[in-house]
């Protein structure tokens, strides 16, 4: 047996702090074993200096966590055969880690393009106005009032690229936060979420169409369907035909539309459901506006259970007997750390059942289990003859 002598590098200065270990999850480590032990190009670590770092792959982000070891790990240079092809017996150490590195499944962090996307809603009209302002940018280059600055700054874009480098997302991630909050990918890769009227026009218009035109929901034409939008109502082809990849799939060859029937009468439920935040709406009166808005061949999707995460119900106040009234309550407005998110749920009511509260907890877990975790971290179930009701951990002074 051969005897090894362990020794310290002789330049402690280059090589102290320079490892780390990262731990990582089977899912990861078999994509590494299937790219030949290569890290694959898709991965990249992202974070400004204000932010914890994540680790992004294609499809999915990982927060990196540091983990104190109890024992110190060392890391050595192998052994090697010396000129004369005799084992060398020295092993040098090159560093001493106390920690390794985790990776823990996270959300990814696009709360962020609400504000850098802010004052650039597309909706119709728009695009002419913008490129009338550009003109009158360039025939007033020594202006300098406050209304040229006010258009300069309005005529600097935001683009895909700029997400890319700015949020904490995979590509995956990305473009279907981009698909959920309904932002448009204009050309140059500009981003700008379209108006909620707009989104609410272009749909019912799909829906009207596919009825006129006798077409199948699930192979409709994209150039008929864009070009009557057009036509009608001066719409953009590649505004709707994007709404439309948002709400079903785009074949690549026949260009034929496969609708996601639930998805687009979701959304023209909440277009109606919007203009009532503060001023709530009977149950019957919103169900029937909707299933007027979708038309006689889809009002037998329009259920409330497709909009949870999006309303509140409760007794009407102010009749009697009581009837059940609406009230638009998205959860995708309300913050996105979980704590300010509990804050704001139990500000808005004392107590909750379970199935009342979780889906306005989706957009900020990764899994079922995560969102146990944050309401047994943040909530306290109550049981009664009614069932299980979750109340605040913490008292909430509004």
């Amino acid at each position: 047996m051969t005897d090894f002598n362990l020794k310290f590098t002789s330049s402690p200065s280059e090589n102290t702090r320079t490892y780390k270990l990262l731990e990582l999850p089977p899912e990861l480590l078999k994509e590494i074993e299937s790219q030949g032990e290569q890290i694959p190009s898709s991965w990249s670590i992202k974070g400004q200096t204000t932010e914890d770092a994540v680790l992004c792959t294609a499809n999915k982000t990982y927060a990196l966590r540091s983990v104190v070891l109890s024992n110190s790990v060392l890391v050595v240079t192998p052994p090697m055969n010396n000129s004369e092809g005799n084992p060398d017996t020295d092993v040098v150490i090159r560093d001493e880690l106390h920690e390794i590195l985790e990776l823990v499944p996270c959300v990814p962090k696009l709360q962020g393009l609400r504000g850098m996307l802010r004052g650039r809603v597309y909706d119709e009209g728009h695009e002419d106005e913008d490129e009338d302002m550009d003109e009158d940018v360039e025939g007033n280059e020594n202006e300098n009032s406050q209304e040229q600055v006010r258009k300069q700054a309005k005529k600097r874009k935001f683009t895909y690229a700029d997400a890319r480098e700015m949020l904490q997302s995979s590509d995956g991630e990305l473009s279907e936060g981009l698909k959920q909050r309904r932002i448009l990918i204009l050309p140059g890769g500009e981003l700008r979420p379209i108006s909620h009227s707009l989104l609410t026009t272009i749909l019912e218009l799909l829906l009207n169409f596919v009825v006129q035109f006798s077409l199948p929901h699930d192979a409709a034409s994209v150039a008929d369907l864009t070009t009557a939008i057009e036509e009608s109502q001066d719409i953009r082809r590649q505004v709707t035909t994007q709404v439309m990849e948002w709400f079903g799939d785009i074949s690549k060859e026949g260009g034929k539309w496969k609708m996601d029937v639930e998805g687009i009468v979701k959304e023209v439920g909440i277009g109606i459901l919007r203009s009532y935040k503060d001023d709530p709406i009977p149950e019957d009166e919103f169900l029937t506006k909707w299933r007027t808005a979708v038309g006689d061949s889809f009002e037998s999707v329009a259920s409330l259970p497709l909009l949870s995460g999006n309303y509140l119900s409760f007794p009407s106040p102010i009749s009697f007997p009581p009837i059940p009234v609406l009230a638009y309550f998205p959860a995708s407005e309300l913050p996105s750390d979980p704590a300010a998110r509990f804050n704001d749920l139990f500000l808005t009511r004392p107590r909750w059942k379970a199935d009342e509260i979780s889906p306005f907890l989706l957009d900020i877990c990764v899994n079922n289990k995560e969102r146990d975790k944050l309401l047994l971290k943040f909530a306290r179930a109550i049981t009664d003859s009614e069932g299980v009701w979750y109340t605040a951990r913490a008292k909430y002074n509004g």
